[in-house]
């Protein structure tokens, strides 16, 4: 008699699934993932929710330097022989989160290509990412650092849509990530929204004015220092 076949791996289905190595977990707001200095010992995948990524320097100058969202992974330093924790994640809304740990995120990688293939997919997005944040950094005002942070953040397409940043990120967050102050950001949040790109409706809501302004280095936005 035929032996039945194997069903197809979804790595979706694994992610979502409590299992050997795994954990499904819930975070409050403001909750803390990890803290920097913490054993790194297990990979996260977030199911839903947002994550804020901050690193405190010696001096005790806290920054945030990321913002993860739904279908991303985090913590994957522990699999490059990272022993501790180099940042601190915090909730920055209600997020349910998978736990894998080191060893079990290892046997996985080796046992399906659709799980590593996703993984892979997820490594080179982020490596781009952090590419495109370096040059952003070295290269463009703190207006259109700012306005490429927002339309990130909308996760803006080229539809034409208007987008809401799901979680509420406050001014000073905004500040750290594009590296400038809160009264700039003020400043040019008070610009923009005069200038039609975003509107206060609760949340912020994103307009494809400025992903337009941002595309084609219209006039209204310009250099400032």
């Amino acid at each position: 008699m035929p032996k039945a076949a194997k069903s197809a791996f979804d790595p979706k289905l694994f992610l979502a699934k409590v299992g050997q190595g795994k954990a499904i977990l819930k975070f409050a707001k403001n909750q803390v993932v990890f803290s920097q200095g913490d054993a790194a010992d297990a990979v996260f995948y977030i199911q839903k929710g947002r994550i804020k990524v901050l690193v405190v320097s010696e001096q005790g100058k806290e920054a945030v330097v990321g913002i993860m969202e739904p279908g991303q992974f985090f913590g994957e330093g522990c699999l490059n022989g990272h022993p501790l924790r180099i940042s601190t994640t915090v909730a920055m809304e209600q997020c349910l989160i998978t736990s894998i740990t080191k060893s079990a995120m290892l046997v996985v990688l080796r046992a399906e290509p659709k799980f590593s293939e996703l993984f892979m997919g997820y490594l080179l997005s982020r490596n781009s990412r952090i590419e495109e944040d370096l040059i952003d950094q070295l290269f463009n005002s703190s207006e259109k650092r700012l306005a490429r942070l927002l339309l990130l953040l909308a996760n803006f397409g080229t539809d034409g849509a208007t987008q809401p940043i799901s979680a509420k990120v406050s001014q000073e967050t905004l500040a750290e990530m594009i590296g400038t102050t809160r009264s700039r950001v003020s400043f040019f949040m008070n610009k923009f929204r005069k200038l039609g790109f975003i509107s206060y409706n609760g949340k912020i809501e994103v307009h494809s004015s400025l992903l337009n302004a941002v595309l084609y280095d219209k006039p209204e936005i310009v250099r400032d220092d």
